[in-house]
């Protein structure tokens, strides 16, 4: 039940919602870039660039539009940690590499299309770097003739925990994502709480009750994973005003809070279960080291066999000769 990447499936549900990314590009895009780019053409695309290893950390979605009246992309880059990578830039040029070698292996040009960067972040500590260059070292007091070698671009930058509730603007999807994306982290239960009535009261706005009602679920769902300051007395609240103020959304409520419950008290037994697996597996691992250094392997040998920290092979090892 509760969702693995909660951060990631939320971004994905929200804005790859083509009329919500229209509304977030309509919004926060600097007008200069709005009068070249198309919006009416804006196409998702299914490609992912993020590795397997960065999953818990980034979400990704690439749009396709009409930029300057040639075929470009938008690529919209999600860092759901509490704390800002350092290596943002550099992560964002090898993504819009790849998305041009697709490009050239694909279709077989050697023209490249247009890429826009946006990165949208929520975590509690400040972002500093904004642009490729900013990564080198004393990159600003090269002499220019020199700056001309080495690549440089800025990135769009979205830091939602600076954003206030005036500043957070759009359609009551849009909101209600900025708003609980911004929240989540910086918020205790009781501001958390607040920000889901706030975002019930940006529902009532929309039109359409059934996708309003769908949406509810998703922000829900997104909340009960992703906020750890919830208390029992908190949900308990939430179903209350449910019940009053958006009775659409109360049966959603209270089957989710249920089955919320249900894990919970499952939770502990997997724990204990997880818990037993990882000690005997670690059990199995030390004692390969243990055999492996008998057998007169190299340190580098025996680190490269195991799935244990350097320092703690070395450690296990000296012990084993000894």
């Amino acid at each position: 039940m509760k969702i693995q990447n909660p951060h990631d499936k939320f971004f994905k549900e929200t804005l790859g919602n083509v009329a919500v990314a229209k509304d977030f590009l309509n919004n926060y895009l600097p007008q200069s870039v709005m009068n070249i780019i198309d919006v009416d053409t804006l196409e998702p695309q299914k490609d992912s660039f993020i590795n397997k290893k960065l999953q818990e950390s980034f979400s990704d979605l690439l749009f396709k539009a009409s930029i300057n009246k040639r075929e470009g992309y938008l690529y919209f880059l999600f860092e759901h940690k509490s704390q800002p990578s350092r290596d943002i830039a550099f992560q964002l040029l090898r993504y819009m590499v790849e998305i041009w070698n697709a490009k050239i292996s694909k279709e077989e040009t050697y023209e490249l299309p247009v890429i826009i960067p946006l990165v949208v972040y929520h975590g509690q500590e400040g972002w500093n770097i904004k642009a490729l260059g900013e990564m080198i070292p004393r990159y600003e007091e090269l002499p220019r003739d020199v700056q001309a070698f080495i690549p440089d671009y800025k990135y769009l930058l979205y830091d939602l925990s600076r954003y206030t509730d005036r500043e957070i603007k759009g359609e009551a999807q849009l909101r209600i994502f900025l708003t609980m994306l911004r929240d989540i982290y910086t918020k205790d239960s009781k501001g958390l709480v607040k920000s889901i009535f706030r975002a019930v009261e940006y529902l009532q706005e929309l039109e359409d009750k059934e996708t309003g009602v769908d949406y509810f679920e998703t922000l829900i769902r997104y909340v009960f994973s992703a906020g750890k300051n919830l208390t029992k007395s908190d949900i308990n609240e939430i179903i209350k005003r449910i019940e009053t103020t958006y009775p659409e959304g109360s049966e959603k409520m209270v089957t989710i809070a249920e089955m919320f419950r249900e894990e919970g008290k499952e939770e502990g037994i997997m724990k204990g279960m997880e818990r037993g697996i990882e000690i005997g597996a670690r059990k199995k691992e030390i004692d390969v080291v243990k055999r492996l250094a008998k057998m007169g392997l190299s340190m580098e040998q025996i680190i490269d066999a195991v799935d244990l920290p350097k320092k703690e092979v070395e450690k296990i090892v000296k012990e084993a000769i000894l």
